[in-house]
């Protein structure tokens, strides 16, 4: 058979070898960060479409494939990476991330694709025109994988879905994997994405991110669009990515609100000092956490970074007001659509929602009142400190049979996963979770409101410290 189809055995030894290769390589692009794939497109190294291949092919190809994403947009993903391989044979590439494959949280509407927020409440929304973000990374050059699952209508931090999907957790396959934008971690911590787009309006984004040993970024209220996007607490909303490295998560800033990249050259810790909040943050933070902290203020310190602990009793009283700023927003953003068909919700999150009821109008408005005085408080106290530091999570990720099953198991981990994040978006601040070295542990760098730049270049400088779990 090799005689007649003018192969001989070494030439088809050669053949299988060589294939081996290239799906090792393929195999290789699908754990790099975005940065290096764009690096790799630029130099000639990396084809777009083959690089879209292999994502696609790991997608369809994985066995939680329909629990991470919700909807593949395989066609498109191909036109644009058959774009992004002229621009870049034509030395025209429109930005570092032209060509790379990224998700997208279900809850960005994109043209022609349900975008249904996870709920079955939305089944068979389809959108007439991509979000503004997406738009902008689409400009950019960015390849467009997909929807990923989420929580629903985003009101949870635990991830927990069974109207639609559980995403897994990269360390427990027995476990949640934070939310609400738990599809978008999982797709990139389990290879299926070179980086996630999601939201965050108490933690949606940090999350997720701590529980799968990712970098989450949490932008300040208002910095990055949302238009066309499912709301939540309009107020509270934020857009942020999902990413492996810091670098990555720059990149993605720049590209999401159309303006130049942070740059992260030069990035020291040199002379730093940072604020450690004893306030709230370290209460009831399990010892798996707690070590993981513990280690990153370790590093630091070696690094030559000035520690203080910091009291914030505006914190304390600020996160007292959680229920009737969140709970009465989402639920006057979402009643009417809710109370027509409750019986396609979950209950507890259907309980959640219709909580926002019992809280007035005049008690509202006295709570933004209050919340105003608390963040110049706050902001105040933390003008001296380059950052200040808590653990993402006070929890591991909790087991999804024992939240199915255990009504007080549920209520408890649910409101402690989202209790160290939630004061970040109380306070108006700027975020950002980095791994610790101690699998689904983060270290949360929190700032005031539109100090992006300045914790991402602190991030870049502290994240070879903590190593990868």
């Amino acid at each position: 058979m090799g005689v007649a189809s003018g192969l001989s055995m070494r030439d088809c030894a050669a053949t299988v070898a060589f294939k081996e290769k290239v799906e090792s390589r393929m195999l290789d692009w699908l754990e790099k960060s975005a940065a290096d794939l764009g690096r790799g497109i630029e130099s000639g190294a990396i084809d777009p479409v083959a690089l879209t291949q292999a994502f696609l092919g790991a997608i369809d190809g994985h066995d939680a494939r329909d629990r991470i994403y919700a909807q593949v947009t395989a066609e498109r993903a191909l036109a644009e990476a058959e774009a992004a391989a002229e621009r870049a044979r034509a030395g025209q590439r429109l930005s570092p991330l032209d060509g790379v494959p990224v998700s997208w949280k279900d809850l960005f509407d994109t043209a022609g694709v349900a975008t249904e927020a996870g709920s079955a409440l939305l089944k068979g929304r389809v959108p007439t025109r991509d979000a503004e973000v997406l738009r902008n990374a689409t400009a950019a050059g960015l390849i467009c994988l997909g929807k990923t699952h989420m929580s629903e209508l985003a009101f949870s931090g635990i991830g927990l879905n069974p109207m639609t999907a559980t995403p897994p957790c990269v360390n427990d396959p027995g476990a949640v994997p934070g939310g609400s934008s738990s599809g978008a971690a999982a797709s990139v911590a389990f290879g299926l994405a070179a980086a996630g787009i999601g939201s965050d309006t108490g933690g949606s984004v940090r999350i997720p991110a701590a529980w799968n040993d990712l970098v989450g970024l949490k932008t300040t209220a208002g910095r990055v669009s949302c238009a066309g996007t499912v709301p939540l607490c309009r107020k509270f909303d934020t857009v942020g990515p999902l990413t492996r490295t810091v670098e990555d998560a720059a990149l993605l800033l720049g590209i999401l609100e159309g303006k130049p990249v942070p740059d992260l050259r030069g990035a020291s810790l040199k002379g730093t000092r940072m604020a450690v909040l004893e306030s709230v943050a370290l209460d009831q933070v399990r010892e798996a956490p707690l070590a993981g902290f513990e280690r990153t203020l370790h590093r630091l310190r070696e690094a030559g970074v000035e520690l203080e602990f910091l009291k914030a009793e505006e914190v304390a009283e600020a996160m007292a007001l959680s229920a009737p700023l969140f709970t009465a927003e989402a639920y006057g953003e979402w009643k009417e659509v809710i109370e027509a068909a409750p019986d396609k919700m979950f209950e507890q999150i259907l309980e959640r929602f219709r909580a926002g009821a019992s809280f007035s109008g005049p008690e509202y408005v006295a709570a933004w009142h209050k919340l105003d005085a608390h963040r110049a408080t706050w902001n105040a106290r933390i003008a001296g400190y380059d950052a200040v530091l808590l653990p993402t999570a006070p929890i591991l990720p909790p087991n999804i049979e024992r939240l199915m099953h255990d009504q007080d198991y549920y209520v408890t981990e649910n409101l402690l996963a989202l209790r160290n994040t939630r004061i970040g978006n109380l306070m108006g601040s700027a975020a950002i979770t980095l791994p610790t070295g101690v699998p689904s542990c983060g270290l949360m760098m929190l700032g005031q409101g539109g100090s992006e730049e300045r914790l991402l270049r602190l991030a870049a400088a502290a994240e070879p410290l903590f190593g990868t779990p």
